[in-house]
């Protein structure tokens, strides 16, 4: 068994689209806590948690970063969010 622990925030929002945008806002805010890894952030519905959307593309860009645009995005990854 792994020595890492995983920590689960449930919030509640009434869509995907929503869940995501949500996701995506506390991951941001939480890159100033070392421990925390955005681009793993996903959701999931409340009553099958076993079924998880991704919220970042986090695809490794040159140089080891990861992207932050959505998983599905169009065109090349970025390292900052688009503004829609």
């Amino acid at each position: 068994m792994s020595e890492r622990w995983v920590v689960h925030l449930p919030v509640v929002v009434n869509d995907l689209l929503a869940a995501q945008r949500l996701a995506r806002v506390v991951a941001h805010w939480s890159r100033v806590l070392p421990q925390t890894e955005p681009g793993g952030t996903t959701v999931s519905p409340e009553d099958d948690q076993n079924v998880r959307h991704w919220v970042f593309c986090d695809r490794i860009m040159p140089g080891g970063r990861r992207c932050q645009l959505r998983p599905d995005h169009d065109g090349e990854c970025s390292r900052r969010p688009r503004v829609r």
